[in-house]
């Protein structure tokens, strides 16, 4: 599953159990602009890095998987549990990205040898 948003938060790597970290990314997701709904998914493990570089107000697409358990009390009673756990982030555009393209810098070749055994 994917959906694109606007990053509203991103959470430092956390550190569960001995052998689990996990990281939170809440998407601001405007699907009425009436009524923006804020998604919280995690990553975990080696996915964690996967949002190193974003940024607040980025503009994103997110894929996830979406999954649930079930969880029983001590009283018997049982719960459900849903996460979206994220495997890939894509920015679409930077909060403070600048649009303009970063070119090579130019090179003067006018003082370059005047040779022609182009090898092809």
């Amino acid at each position: 599953m994917e959906i694109k948003g606007k990053v509203h938060e991103v959470s430092p790597t956390a550190q569960v159990t001995e052998s689990l970290k996990k990281r939170e990314l809440i998407v601001e997701y405007i699907e009425n602009p009436q009524y923006p709904e804020y998604l919280k998914f995690e990553a975990i493990q080696d996915r964690c890095s996967l949002l190193d570089n974003l940024r607040v107000g980025d503009d994103i697409e997110v894929f996830f998987n979406l999954k649930g358990r079930p969880w029983t009390d001590k009283t018997g009673k049982k719960t459900y549990f849903n996460s979206l756990q994220l495997w890939k982030v894509n920015v679409l555009s930077g909060a403070n990205n600048n649009t303009a393209p970063e070119y090579a810098p130019q090179v003067d070749i006018s003082s370059a040898p005047d040779e022609d055994d182009l090898p092809f």
